[in-house]
């Protein structure tokens, strides 16, 4: 008896233990394959070139987008990841994407973002010598304060940015000169931080006694957001453009330029107060500055676009006793961008009115990589 007992607890202890074996390998079946291995993607080799890796296998083509360059086919391996690898870069930061049968998409392999209200991207960064103005030093650094406030001018919540130098004290009695800062189509409030490090090229040159402590002012630059929502199709509605340039005049110098000045050891005098912008930021620089010498004295313009050529019709008061009242008319552009027209047009039309201007051509694109360098040859000669 105690046999056939000991017998078919064997056998029961046995059968369970298939039955464990059979369903192990029943779920190991049903388990779905593991995810592919990470892809190294940008990869920036020691000469400067980089390889740009992106894993789709079920697409036909890929090409890489990158600033400054024109689109490159990418190849695909028989994993189905697609690559290519770009001849040695100078060293800066780079926007980029990857356009997928033709949809532009950023690099899932890769946390650095390019933020832009229609293409948002990813950033490569080729290092160079700390020389360069936006490659981080040990040195002391100033901060970023980011503010929202509700817009009677627009209609909508908005943001903006404000740089403060290091040394900075909010209460103590010393004041500084402000520099408004605006960033271009697409862009958002951030741009100037974000993509053109505007807050490391101020820092390194502060160091360097190459430009004076200033405070600045980096405000989302649409007086009406219908423009973004329309895409670039917009600049060719007269209508809205002309009330986005209106609005975003009236926004600045009646709800930001009195907040900032108000919340910020802002030197309240013309003579201290600078506005630039890059693309249709310098477009309004020109167009809020120029109109109101009253308040500025120092104007940039980088790559400027959006002003229509009948410039007297957006500059009507405008003539040779403007040079009594600027310290800096600074006009700049790329001489391969597609605005160097448009920006030698206007040069030459304040020729006629005989208002003097710095004229500055560089090589290059309508890119970052410009107007990072626009910002550090325009600040260095701020408030002087």
């Amino acid at each position: 008896m105690r046999s056939i007992s000991s017998f078919l607890i064997q056998w029961f202890f046995c059968s369970f233990a298939m039955l464990g074996i059979i369903a192990t390998a029943q779920d190991k079946t049903a388990q779905p394959p593991p995810p592919p291995a990470p892809l190294i993607s940008p990869e920036v080799h020691a000469d400067g070139s980089v390889t740009f890796r992106f894993r789709a296998p079920n697409v036909r083509e890929v090409k890489l987008d990158l600033e400054g360059a024109e689109p490159a086919p990418m190849q695909k391996s028989d994993q189905g990841v697609w690559s290519v690898t770009t001849s040695p870069l100078a060293p800066d930061y780079y926007g980029y994407s990857f356009v997928a049968d033709g949809v532009s998409l950023i690099d899932p392999e890769n946390p650095l973002l390019v933020p832009n209200l229609l293409t948002p991207g990813s950033a490569v960064h080729v290092p160079g010598p700390l020389s360069l103005p936006w490659e981080l030093n040990n040195v002391s650094h100033g901060e970023i304060h980011h503010h929202f406030y509700k817009s009677g001018v627009a209609g909508d919540d908005r943001d903006y940015y404000v740089y403060t130098p290091p040394g900075y004290e909010p209460t103590a009695k010393k004041t500084y000169p402000v520099l408004y800062l605006l960033h271009g189509f697409s862009d958002d409030a951030s741009g100037w931080t974000a993509v053109g490090h505007a807050n490391v090229i101020l820092d390194n040159l502060i160091a360097q006694g190459k430009a004076k402590p200033m405070i600045v002012v980096m405000p989302l630059g649409y007086g009406t957001m219908e423009l973004v929502r329309r895409g670039w199709s917009a600049w060719s509605r007269t209508e809205l453009r002309d009330r986005n340039f209106r609005n975003f005049r009236e926004a600045l110098l009646t709800e930001v330029m009195p907040r900032v000045e108000t919340e910020y050891r802002i030197t309240k005098d013309r003579n201290a107060r600078a506005i630039a912008g890059l693309s249709m930021g310098g477009s309004e620089s020109l167009l809020t500055g120029l109109n109101n010498l009253d308040k500025f004295s120092w104007i940039g313009a980088f790559s400027s676009g959006g002003i229509p050529e009948d410039f007297s019709n957006d500059f009507p008061s405008l003539d040779a006793k403007a040079n009594e009242q600027l310290h800096l008319l600074w006009i700049a552009c790329g001489t391969e961008d597609h605005l160097i027209t448009i920006n030698r047009n206007f040069r030459a039309w304040l020729k006629t009115k005989g208002v003097k201007a710095t004229e500055i051509e560089t090589p290059g694109m309508h890119t970052w990589m410009v107007w990072r360098r626009d910002l550090t040859e325009f600040a260095e000669l701020l408030f002087r």
